[in-house]
């Protein structure tokens, strides 16, 4: 696979976001059940609020999806306590082969296209020592809407400087990677879970199972 930059997404891709389950240790005694519907709402809301027209930004995305998570759960959480799990996600960790990668990827710009706030972002790249393998983390936040649409695909483009059709764009979100392709990305599949692929009559041009498939996919 020839591509002249890299575009990635942040959450589920660079970022482990089932890492926060050590910070739900402290509210329930599965932090496991906690984090995956916590994670499935922060998803659903983005999607219902482009479609709505209704934006806000992740970081109320994710603590509304968060207080839903807790009230479905039964659990009693202080604000001190839903600070604090909110805060992990200013923390959350990389996954392990995320930084020898993306050093392997030296000489291809690099970049991270997400849904995340950008001080959401900038927190987790800084927290994870990636800075200095990006040329650019860019947010939704420019055209107030979510992924998959359109508008978010075209910020990678512009803020590179390549054509689409130039750019690979790397998700672990099957969704996400077909929104993309849809959009006339190259693009890559990290297929963390092995899951099936989405009925949306798109395939992606690589599948692999971690960044490491990404590094080998383009010969590095």
């Amino acid at each position: 696979m020839e591509v002249k930059g890299l575009l990635f997404d942040a959450y589920g891709t660079l970022f482990d976001v089932h890492s926060v389950v050590e910070a739900g240790r402290r509210v329930t005694n599965d932090p496991e059940a906690l984090s995956t519907l916590w994670r499935a709402k922060q998803l659903e809301y983005t999607w219902l609020r482009s479609l709505m027209g209704r934006y806000e930004d992740f970081w109320s995305v994710t603590e509304a999806a968060l207080v839903f998570a807790c009230r479905r759960l039964g659990l009693r959480v202080s604000d001190a306590e839903r600070a604090r799990l909110m805060e992990a996600y200013l923390s959350l960790q990389p996954f392990p082969e995320v930084p020898p990668v993306l050093a392997r990827l030296r000489g291809v710009p690099c970049a991270i296209l997400s849904n995340g706030a950008p001080r959401m972002l900038e927190a987790a790249v800084r927290h994870a020592g990636l800075g200095e393998y990006l040329e650019a983390v860019i947010s939704v936040d420019a055209v107030r809407t979510f992924k998959p649409s359109p508008e978010v695909y075209a910020l990678g483009p512009s803020q590179l400087g390549l054509p689409k059709e130039s750019l690979g764009f790397v998700s672990s979100n099957c969704w996400d990677v077909v929104g993309a392709k849809a959009c006339g990305f190259r693009v890559i599949w990290v297929n963390r879970g092995r899951a099936p692929l989405e009925e949306l009559g798109l395939t992606p041009d690589v599948e692999v199972t971690d960044l490491e498939g990404v590094a080998r996919a383009l010969g590095r």
